[in-house]
């Protein structure tokens, strides 16, 4: 075995997260042949092929996977002796890919991160909504939010955040329609909500707690799109209180009686929780939530401050 050079590994560990050369490359600031070049003087360092390639993209070897947890620890030492020797004011730079919720994406953080990422000219955090196509388990993505803890992998997860969820219509499609006095009043209304068979995550599987047996009329995979429909008075819709009590026209119906609670959770490879640009991130997030608890727990409705109209 060929001595290797350390800044090898970090190519390796790029590779190894994402999976995909490009990718790799885009973190890195570089390009794939640079990427590619750089892997193949690892493997021939230590005679030893560290990935399988395949049309999908690289596949950590067995040996591979031994490979990743010390590079990691080397990885880490370095970037706590860098921030040591500059007292503590080192910049952050590189790439963090957060999976998350459209919803909380879309209704909450979209306009938070962009004063964050001001403050850290070096660091670049790239916003997947679409979380059924991105796997923390092949490394897509470094950080997930998401509405359930995991149980398997070995993964840092803590609960970010509680939050409520009411059935709502807009004024006019209320006026027009039976009153709804009783919870089995649901029953002879229009519903939006998820296509059935496109649910990724059990908690977003909301009607059959609501009322078991009841099929939306309207679906879509998008919360943004439910949003529009119940605001145009197509039907009743469940959302999130932080998102709906930014628009007026939406009458929140029995509030204390039909709600649901849900958990955000925040979750990221245990390898990789303690290092700075993760730890930027996450804490922008708690600490931007924690500003909001009430909002997010509906507590004007649920505190009767904020009666329903309707």
């Amino acid at each position: 075995m060929r001595q290797f050079t350390w800044d090898d590994l970090q190519y390796f560990l790029a590779v190894a997260r994402t999976g995909q050369l490009t990718t790799a490359a885009r973190r890195l600031r570089t390009n794939h042949v640079t990427v590619a070049r750089r892997i193949e003087r690892l493997e021939e360092a230590l005679s030893a092929r560290l990935f399988e390639r395949n049309p999908r993209g690289y596949i950590v070897t067995a040996l591979g996977e031994k490979l990743i947890e010390s590079a990691e620890v080397m990885e880490r030492e370095a970037e706590r002796f860098q921030n040591e020797a500059s007292g503590g004011t080192v910049s952050l730079s590189g790439v963090v890919r957060l999976s998350i919720l459209e919803g909380f994406a879309n209704f909450f953080l979209a306009d938070r991160l962009p004063l964050m990422t001001q403050s850290y000219p070096g660091l670049s955090v790239e916003m997947v909504t679409i979380q059924q196509i991105v796997s923390l388990s092949r490394r897509e993505a470094d950080l997930s939010i998401t509405l359930n803890a995991s149980r398997t992998g070995r993964y840092h997860q803590e609960k970010l955040m509680p939050y409520r969820l009411f059935v709502y219509g807009s004024a006019d499609y209320l006026a027009r329609h039976a009153t709804i006095k009783q919870q089995a009043d649901l029953s002879e209304h229009r519903f939006i909500g998820y296509i059935e068979d496109m649910i990724f995550t059990p908690g977003l599987d909301y009607m059959r707690e609501i009322l078991p047996g009841l099929r939306a009329s309207y679906q879509s995979s998008s919360i943004f799109a439910q949003l529009s429909a119940a605001r145009t008075g197509f039907g009743l819709c469940i959302l999130p209180y932080y998102i709906a009590c930014n628009y007026p026209e939406l009458i929140p119906v029995l509030p204390k009686e039909l709600h649901l609670n849900r958990d955000y959770w925040l979750i990221c490879h245990e390898d990789i929780v303690s290092t700075p640009r993760i730890k930027v991130l996450s804490n922008f997030i708690k600490s931007e939530l924690e500003s909001q608890a009430a909002s997010f727990a509906g507590q004007p409705l649920m505190d009767g401050s904020c009666e329903a109209r309707w």
